[in-house]
């Protein structure tokens, strides 16, 4: 079996922890500590948070999606996958270094996406992007933690609690969905996203989508 090769460290701004990128052979793996936070091998469900949401907001006409996280890119891929001509993907990601290894080591996997006319990159912290916007988009999709009670980051904490999932509401325009990722089921957040007025919905998925793997959730939630 081939080893494993670190590629890059990147410091999370605001934090001492570090991300490690890996490869080995055409496998990539991105590290919290010992903890992998994404495999190349499996992109299942990050691409259903994707396809999903835009089932709910298809036939909009200029429509805007923000999504949380940029990763290996799955979910930008699945999105731009599906949205027409006249959509705008807004992506913002946390750490600089994780957009240089889209262009860099990654390019092969992100496919080219990050020069998609209809992609802007923002490199800040989403919770921020949200709370200064006012019925601006269509979709919020988020997958920048293992879930609401798997953080990566204790600050994003303010993405998943009742205050912000009202930000993320007003940040959303009539209809809009709110799609968030998990790597468990957990509903205490569920019942946080009907307390605020969202009508949610719980959607089980495959890690690796038709070819199996672990079961993820993903929260559906429209704004009423």
């Amino acid at each position: 079996m081939l080893p494993w090769i670190e590629l890059d460290r990147a410091t999370i701004p605001g934090d001492r922890d570090e991300l490690r990128l890996k490869q080995r052979g055409q496998e990539f793996s991105i590290m919290l500590g010992s903890n992998e936070l994404m495999n190349s091998r499996l992109s299942g469900s990050e691409e259903a948070l994707a396809t999903l949401a835009y089932e709910r907001i298809a036939g909009r006409k200029n429509m805007s999606m923000l999504i949380g996280g940029l990763g290996m890119g799955f979910t930008l891929r699945a999105a731009l996958g599906v949205v027409p001509d006249d959509a705008r993907v807004v992506v913002a990601e946390l750490v600089p270094a994780v957009v240089d290894w889209a262009r860099g080591p990654m390019a092969d996997l992100h496919k080219g996406t990050l020069d998609d006319p209809r992609v802007d990159i923002h490199v800040g912290d989403v919770g921020a992007l949200i709370r200064s916007k006012t019925a601006a988009y269509d979709a919020i999709l988020l997958d920048v933690d293992n879930g609401p009670d798997g953080l990566t980051r204790p600050s994003n904490d303010s993405l998943y609690n009742h205050t912000g999932l009202r930000t993320a509401m007003a940040a959303l325009r009539p209809k809009g969905v709110l799609a968030v990722w998990s790597s468990a089921p957990d509903s205490a957040f569920t019942r946080r996203l009907r307390e605020v007025g969202f009508t949610a919905d719980e959607v089980s998925v495959r890690a690796n989508g038709k070819r199996g793997g672990a079961r993820h959730m993903l929260w559906m939630a429209t704004k009423r």
